[in-house]
């Protein structure tokens, strides 16, 4: 969508985990952008000219006028600072920022390497190919790093406290996805399920994140 005010384009398939933090980041924001297809079946991301904005050639992509950033944690951070000065999302006191800064790292360096094997193997593997032994396993090891934000959320709204923040939603994209696969068995998380309900509703996560995956 794209309305004149701002000149944002993200490149990226909306069923990108990153993009999909990113989209929700801009609903909150309530920010006009335009976005592109881009990788897997879209391709493009291999291109020369996509690789000359983004040497990783992932998605997604934030071109904001002649300025390009890449990484979704970076650009949720950037558009933040540069569209959401007022915005509680992303706080402005130091001890709170970086509260919420630790969940963004710990997302990309912890829960993603775990979430991704699940995912590929029980929603992006044909049946007759998946190993269920190995994705249990799987499962199991990810179960024991969801424990973590079981235990965050066992007295808090939110990931940091009674306000929403943007580690709400990078943390929020894979806890759809580790609640929405079928086929493992998996740990019972009750502080988990009822922190996902506190913004299951919000507008960007159900236009963005709740569609089925794929």
């Amino acid at each position: 969508m794209t309305d004149g005010k701002q000149q944002l384009t993200i490149w990226g398939r909306v069923n990108s985990v990153n993009v999909q933090k990113v989209l929700w980041c801009l609903a909150e924001l309530d920010l006009a952008y335009e976005r592109i297809d881009a990788g897997m079946q879209f391709g493009v991301n291999d291109k020369p000219e996509y690789l000359a904005m983004n040497p990783n050639g992932r998605v997604p992509t934030l071109v904001d006028r002649d300025y390009v950033l890449w990484e979704s944690n970076s650009i949720m951070r950037y558009l933040c600072l540069a569209y959401g000065e007022r915005s509680p999302i992303y706080p402005q006191s130091p001890q709170a920022r970086a509260g919420v800064d630790r969940w963004l790292d710990w997302t990309l360096s912890t829960l993603q390497p775990v979430d991704r094997p699940v995912f590929w193997g029980l929603v992006r593997t044909p049946v007759e190919k998946r190993d269920m032994v190995q994705i249990q396993k799987d499962a199991d090891a990810a179960g024991a790093v969801w424990r973590v934000v079981e235990a965050q959320v066992a007295n808090r709204r939110f990931i940091e406290g009674d306000q929403f923040t943007i580690a709400d939603i990078a943390v929020g994209t894979f806890v759809r996805r580790w609640l929405g696969v079928e086929g493992v068995t998996k740990v019972k998380l009750p502080n988990l399920e009822r922190w996902f309900g506190e913004f299951a509703n919000r507008p960007g996560f159900s236009r963005f994140v709740a569609p089925p995956m794929s």
